[in-house]
């Protein structure tokens, strides 16, 4: 029996069985697999990192995507930077937007993904309100004139392509392309195992926002507690929107969820104390 282990960590690893291998091979960009576990449905993994699974991808993708959608409440332009296996863009179209532009790296992880894990974009890329650009994120968000929002940053973690998605320079940029009163969220990692990288994003996006923060989700598939995702506006009353507000707009939205609710939502902007203290170190 064939085994997938994780290497993402050096002193900590996680495996995962391969009960049946889809696709396995070296993209422009890095290694694509794709295999099924009894447990967790389908895994896509991208240079010996897990990715994303049938069975848990409804928590990140959630809340990744509704939180800053619904905070805004009147997003109508979004930007996707990454997630090549379309559930990002899957729950961003269950919103009223009229464009979604997503710039993905890989053609291939799409391509992939459309084929064995339909199930993730669920005819999402077919959308004629998609915008779907290959090219490197970095240089998209240096180029382009148009504004968003919503930005969402859907990237792997700072290695490989995705490195270059944690830089300040890209903060930089990607604010150039935030419509005024918008708001940019972030992939950032489990700040348990990765304190470094809760710390760095912190200082990174503090220069070029008036109000940046962590709202926080359990994916069980990410090993080591909460994943954080990152938070940066200029409008200080986004990360504040009351309850009953939140309540209106997805009573409104109609939208039959797994994970993501309004009490939810608030509650994920409520840190644990180890991320607090991970936190004041670089204020």
């Amino acid at each position: 029996m064939k085994h997938f282990r994780e290497t993402l960590y050096d002193a900590i690893c996680q495996e995962f069985r391969i009960d049946k291998l889809y696709y396995e091979n070296r993209t422009e960009h890095q290694h694509l697999m794709i295999f099924h576990n009894a447990r967790l449905g389908r895994v896509m993994t991208l240079d010996g990192v897990v990715q994303t699974t049938e069975a848990d991808e409804f928590v990140y993708h959630e809340m990744l995507a509704h939180v800053p959608l619904f905070a805004h409440g009147q997003a109508r332009h979004v930007l996707i930077i990454g997630g090549g296996d379309g559930g990002m863009l899957r729950e961003v179209l269950r919103h009223p937007v009229e464009q979604v532009t997503q710039v993905e790296i890989d053609r291939a992880v799409i391509d992939m993904a459309r084929e064995y894990l339909p199930n993730h974009s669920a005819g999402a890329f077919d959308d004629p309100r998609l915008n779907l650009v290959i090219d490197d994120g970095m240089n998209y968000v240096g180029t382009a004139s148009e504004q968003f929002d919503v930005i969402i940053i859907d990237s792997t973690d700072p290695i490989g392509p995705g490195e270059v998605l944690f830089s300040e320079a890209f903060y930089a940029r990607a604010k150039h392309c935030l419509a005024p009163g918008g708001v940019l969220v972030t992939q950032n990692g489990v700040p348990f195992m990765q304190p470094d990288e809760l710390q760095h994003t912190a200082q990174r996006m503090r220069p070029h926002f008036a109000d940046t923060g962590f709202f926080c989700a359990p994916v069980p598939t990410y090993y080591g507690g909460f994943m954080a995702f990152g938070w940066g506006s200029d409008n200080r009353e986004l990360r504040q929107v009351a309850l009953p507000v939140l309540q209106s707009r997805f009573d409104k939205a109609r939208l039959k969820t797994r994970y993501y609710n309004p009490a939810i939502h608030q509650a994920a902007f409520a840190l644990p104390q180890y991320m607090v203290d991970s936190l004041a170190t670089t204020d």
